[in-house]
């Protein structure tokens, strides 16, 4: 048997032009704004979707590739920066919400013929392994000792009233968000001690 007259497109009582608000919708263009700052000394313009994370602003649009996307949900600490001072996450965070700041990223801490205290005692200490994990590493670890130099308590300071002192245990657990899946913890811990030291001095 013929469905020749069953079919939508055959029938005279269809009207091919449907009216526009049944008309399948069209995902809409993108938003994008403006945005400014600071990159490694280095005044940066990028006009972005508003969507894109300060990571993929650095890493897309900058090509500043030292910053590493790791898990994408702020548990492992690669996408590690230092923005005013203070280390974030760079994967949770959007670009468009830092305008005007002053970002560091591994590129601007130091270069291979002028180490940072903190590289070269990283590189002295073997505080690496495959190296992924490295760049958020070190750039928590500046900004760690910095927070210990203002006074800033963690979770395992006993006494808030001081200023808390640079152990061990002060700085595992303010390293805790930096993921170190190689497992070299005790040279990171070795090459952040020697850096704290000559930083001091």
């Amino acid at each position: 048997m013929s469905n020749l007259g069953n079919r939508p497109e055959d029938r005279s009582d269809v009207n091919p032009t449907r009216p526009e608000s049944q008309k399948a919708s069209t995902t809409p263009p993108p938003e994008t704004a403006s945005v400014a700052f600071t990159v490694n000394g280095v005044r940066q313009q990028l006009e972005v979707d508003t969507r894109t994370t300060l990571l993929d602003a650095l890493r897309e649009n900058l090509h500043l590739t030292g910053t590493k996307k790791g898990c994408d949900h702020g548990q492992c600490g690669a996408c590690t920066v230092i923005v005013d001072g203070r280390r974030l996450n760079s994967c949770l965070t959007l670009a468009v919400m830092h305008q005007d700041a002053e970002i560091t990223t591994i590129e601007g801490l130091g270069t291979p013929d002028d180490l940072h205290p903190m590289q070269a005692a990283f590189v002295k200490h073997d505080g690496y392994q495959c190296g992924y994990c490295t760049p958020g590493q070190i750039c928590s670890s500046v900004a760690m000792l910095q927070e210990l130099e203002e006074g800033i308590p963690s979770h395992v300071t006993l006494d808030l009233v001081s200023d808390p002192e640079m152990t061990e245990d002060e700085v595992r657990e303010r390293m805790s968000g930096n993921i170190c899946r190689c497992g070299a913890y005790s040279n990171i811990l070795a090459a952040i001690e020697e850096a704290a030291g000559e930083l001091k001095s």
